[in-house]
């Protein structure tokens, strides 16, 4: 491929990922939190324990929609070289938003079964986090755009995973081990697909 289609075609890529995260986000806030919000039947059990848990559940989604939104800004190559140090800003308020989602994770997870699965999670979305963020404070900005492309697969777990919500045996008797499973294997999946991802031109490439 010519090098001058290298960009256009990075661009395009780009766009398809960010059209494609969009559409997965609006699919599941339609058939998962939309229909918690209206008290669809199916939910009411976990409608009642997420109001119970509130005083968690507030700031832990809070959290996980801040990284939400800051990922696809911070990942903006033309708001990085015009506005660095609103990146920088938005940077710092992500690694903020991971620890708080990920303690608060924990905290609603504490004493359930789905404790392994959520700490599983909450370590993986901490280490990718604070590796992404030691990286760029020594300048290595290869490594920490490796380690942010990690940390917001797992960030976006939170919305992959929720698909599961679908599954009717999600709800019955099987529902605690399909959430400690799905979780660990949504996460493990994520980081392994942006690894093929950030390796891929070495995988498909023979060197001379």
């Amino acid at each position: 491929m010519p090098i001058s289609t290298l960009p256009a075609t990075s661009s395009r890529f780009k766009t398809i990922l960010w059209v494609s995260l969009g559409l997965t986000v609006l699919f599941v806030f339609i058939t998962s939190e939309l229909l918690l919000i209206t008290d669809y039947p199916m939910y009411h059990a976990y409608r009642l324990q997420v109001i119970a848990d509130r005083h968690l559940l507030i700031p832990h989604t809070l959290a996980g929609i801040f990284a939400l939104l800051i990922g696809p800004i911070n990942f903006s190559s033309r708001i990085r070289q015009r506005h660095l140090q609103l990146h920088r800003i938005l940077g710092r308020i992500y690694v903020i938003s991971v620890f708080v989602g990920s303690f608060t994770g924990i905290a609603l997870a504490w004493g359930r079964p789905g404790l392994p699965g959520t700490s599983m999670q909450a370590a993986a979305w901490i280490v990718c986090t604070t590796a992404a963020f030691l990286s760029a404070r020594n300048r290595q900005i290869v490594q920490h755009r490796q380690w942010m492309a990690r940390s917001y697969a797992v960030t976006f777990t939170f919305v992959s995973s929720r698909v599961l919500n679908l599954v009717p045996a999600y709800w019955s008797h099987l529902g605690d081990v399909l959430s400690a499973v799905g979780v660990i294997a949504f996460t493990l999946a994520s980081l392994l697909i942006v690894d093929l991802g950030l390796n891929w031109h070495e995988l498909t490439t023979r060197r001379d």
